[in-house]
């Protein structure tokens, strides 16, 4: 008995970057998207969950090596080895689609704090905003994503709702092995969403920074801050990643296959107000009295604590980029007096995605907007980074093989033929 506490134990050190990645990566413009696209195309778009696994775990897999190996994040990465103007396209991609998508959960987590609490939205907006600051600058990130990961534990009720509802299994898994497609713009407008809200920007910088500060905090910085790096660490990453992106996608399934049984089904094909997305948990709690409040306190729960995590990765990510770009002291290990320009950036990134709140635009159209925008910005960063991954110059012997080249350059066509997918219908 001992001996099996033992090796679990051990399983748990393992998990790191990679789950808490894999966790902010259901954030609630994920939700969203995947809400949205199991109402307006049922089953139709199961099969992109098969299909972005590996390729998100190689993307991940890859910006996890990258910062592990050198010792960088990919900011730094390119300012080290590529000219300056490539340098500032990367940053700008980063902050712009980060500062885009924290407007846009903040927005999600006030929309679902007020289906359950009878505040204004600006009132519950300015409160996530100042509370997610607080947390980030004065709290140890490590310390309180351990806490908010339980209430991720919401998102269980779209696996539980699924099986209550009752599934023509067979259709589900043919529709999850058999591609469809439909030569549609609202169709390639949710593909490049859903693809964008699995694959994103942020979820690139954020990782291989937080490698660099893992290796800090375990002191595996050797005296020319090049890291000691080991075949068993590098194998501790990537089954972190493939556990990580795992329960992911497991998640986004679920919630393709919830909404597509329970609002598509009934004829409900879009989702405008977070009351609408929450009304696919109701058949969880159809037995209780009041079930429609209790569906909505349960999205609720899961909107807020993935946005309570997720936005302090965003707001991370791009700080992390601009700090290695113009040499600023950066971390969540530092104090905000050690590192003023770091912790500004998270400062004013999450103030502009306050703002983005007030221009009119509702809340749950905003997340699927902000997935699709990040599903084009996604495309040259991966390119960028498929590159560096490979390099036998900056990489050495931790360069990519055969297998997880081929994987980011599928990624890369795949992205692109959506995003080109997209401009093409809308000009038709």
């Amino acid at each position: 008995m001992e001996k099996i506490k033992n090796k679990f134990n051990r399983f748990l050190r393992i998990l790191g970057p990679g789950l808490i990645t894999g966790a902010a990566d259901d954030d609630p413009s994920g939700i969203a998207t995947y809400s949205q696209t199991g109402a307006q195309f049922g089953y139709g778009q199961l099969w992109t969950v098969l299909l972005m696994y590996p390729l998100m775990t190689a993307v991940q897999e890859a910006c996890a090596r990258i910062g592990a190996v050198t010792g960088k994040g990919i900011a730094a990465v390119v300012k080290t080895n590529y000219n300056k103007k490539l340098l500032y396209f990367v940053v700008l991609l980063v902050v712009v689609a980060n500062t885009i998508n924290i407007g846009a959960d903040i927005g999600a987590m006030a929309s679902a704090a007020n289906l359950i609490i009878p505040i204004p939205f600006v009132f519950l907006a300015l409160f996530f905003t100042v509370f997610v600051l607080c947390l980030e600058i004065f709290t140890s990130y490590v310390t309180y994503a351990k806490i908010l990961k339980w209430l991720s534990l919401a998102l269980l009720a779209y696996p539980i709702t699924a099986i209550i509802v009752g599934q023509d299994w067979t259709k589900v898994f043919v529709a999850t092995l058999v591609p469809h497609i439909e030569l549609s713009f609202a169709f390639f407008f949710i593909l490049t969403g859903v693809l964008g809200t699995t694959i994103s920007p942020y979820m690139f910088f954020w990782e291989a920074s937080e490698e660099v500060e893992e290796e800090i905090s375990e002191n595996r910085l050797q005296g020319n801050n090049k890291p000691k790096i080991s075949k068993a660490f590098l194998r501790n990453i990537r089954i972190d990643n493939a556990i990580g992106m795992f329960f992911s996608e497991i998640i986004t399934w679920f919630i393709i296959i919830t909404t597509a049984s329970v609002l598509n089904s009934h004829g409900v094909t879009n989702i405008s107000t977070a009351s609408q997305a929450a009304k696919a948990l109701e058949p969880l709690v159809s037995t209780f009295p009041n079930a429609g409040f209790l569906s909505k306190t349960i999205f609720a729960a899961g909107i807020i604590g993935i946005g309570l995590m997720s936005v302090p990765v965003l707001a991370g990510s791009a700080s992390y980029a601009l700090s290695e770009a113009f040499n600023w002291k950066e971390g969540l290990n530092l104090k905000l007096k050690q590192a003023h320009g770091f912790y500004g950036v998270i400062t004013i990134a999450t103030l502009i995605g306050l703002l983005i709140n007030f221009v009119g635009i509702d809340p749950i159209k905003a997340l699927v907007f902000t997935a699709v925008f990040n599903g084009i910005a996604a495309v040259p960063l991966i390119f960028i980074i498929g590159r560096i991954a490979a390099s036998d110059k900056i990489m050495g012997e931790h360069k990519s093989g055969l297998l997880s080249k081929s994987l980011i350059w599928i990624t890369f066509i795949a992205m692109l033929l959506s995003a080109l997918g997209l401009m093409i219908t809308i000009f038709h």
